[in-house]
């Protein structure tokens, strides 16, 4: 049986994020992502996959291609569904990271942390629901996804 997960996730090259913390937040959800995921491309039986994610025409694309790099199907995901909650994750961040740099109350950076959070979680819910008719992923794997779709939305 392969394995149904990701050995590797390829982000198109571009400008840096705007921030530190948004970059390291980016770097830490495909390290989290490669090392604990489930990606399970329904009718490919030939796991692990390499994911190429990228932005295009207002899509998310999702290119899965196979441990060696070989393209085994592109899903093109319309990002209009999302782009509320990628706005309002973004500028939550930015509070967060605002807050943080102040040396603001503990209590405003839970506050925040718990806004982040709620709004990952309902774009996780989102990307899974979306994902279902192409690719099985748990929502652990959903979340980190999330991440890197607002990492990628930040440089255009």
């Amino acid at each position: 049986m392969p394995e149904q997960r990701l050995i590797r996730v390829e982000l198109p090259p571009g400008p840096p994020l705007l921030s530190a913390f948004a970059e390291a937040d980016r770097q830490q959800a495909a390290r989290d992502l490669v090392l604990k995921n489930r990606f399970d491309p329904l009718g490919i039986d030939r796991g692990p996959y390499t994911l190429h994610l990228s932005i295009r025409d207002g899509r998310m694309v999702f290119d899965i291609r196979d441990a060696d790099n070989a393209p085994l199907r592109v899903i093109a995901l319309a990002l209009g569904p999302f782009r509320r909650l990628v706005k309002d994750y973004q500028m939550v961040v930015e509070a967060h990271e605002q807050a943080v740099s102040e040396s603001g109350p503990e209590s405003r950076v839970q506050a925040i942390d718990m806004g982040r959070r709620g709004l990952h979680n309902e774009a996780a819910e989102l990307l899974v629901e979306r994902l279902k008719a192409h690719v099985a992923v748990d929502f652990d794997t959903a979340r980190r996804l999330f991440t890197l779709v607002c990492a990628l939305h930040q440089r255009i």
